[in-house]
């Protein structure tokens, strides 16, 4: 008995290739296994180090490299939808690590400071300070981003279940 077969496509289909294939998907899973992971233990040294969570960390780092952002634009520099940034930042608010500035010139228009004590809370936390994943994003190379937004884009065709509201959600918060 032969220990290859063709499959009409003149892909080779037996024992060795499935046993290739299956080491392979188990390879790609385990690399997710250890990006969530990652991703959730800095979110757990955020909260323990600094007590906010990692999109309200990244939302008081933005302010602090942004000083006076309107609530639409921290929005867009956190991939949120304005909702949730606007809710972010009343907790914010609450804790007194941010405040709101009406400016003089349109007092429709709001503007977010950090505060003293949010600075402090910036200054105390594990580094990167906007999490592991966007950090280690931030840093690859345009051929590897452009290829790696299209295979993941690939992989999320084929999810059978897909949370589009996700999308906009901080990932310390999925």
């Amino acid at each position: 008995m032969r220990a290859k077969t063709r499959d009409g496509t003149g892909t080779a289909t037996g024992p060795k290739r499935l046993n290739s294939r299956r080491c392979r998907e188990q390879s790609v899973l385990k690399k997710l296994r250890v990006i969530f992971s990652s991703a959730k233990k800095h979110f757990h040294a955020v909260e323990e180090r600094c007590g906010v969570s990692g999109a309200q960390l990244w939302a008081l780092i933005e302010l602090r490299d942004h000083p006076g952002l309107r609530v639409s634009d921290l929005a867009a520099l956190l991939s949120i939808h304005l909702s949730t940034a606007s809710n972010m930042l009343d907790k914010l608010e609450k804790r007194g690590l941010v405040r709101r500035q009406r400016t003089s010139e349109d007092q429709r228009v709001v503007q977010i400071f950090l505060s003293p004590a949010g600075t402090r809370v910036v200054a105390k936390a594990p580094r990167p300070a906007r999490g592991v994943v966007p950090d280690a994003v931030s840093h690859l190379p345009d051929k590897t981003l452009a290829a790696l937004n299209r295979n993941l884009n690939t992989l999320m065709r084929k999810l059978k279940i897909r949370d589009k509201r996700a999308v906009m959600t901080p990932l310390s918060d999925i």
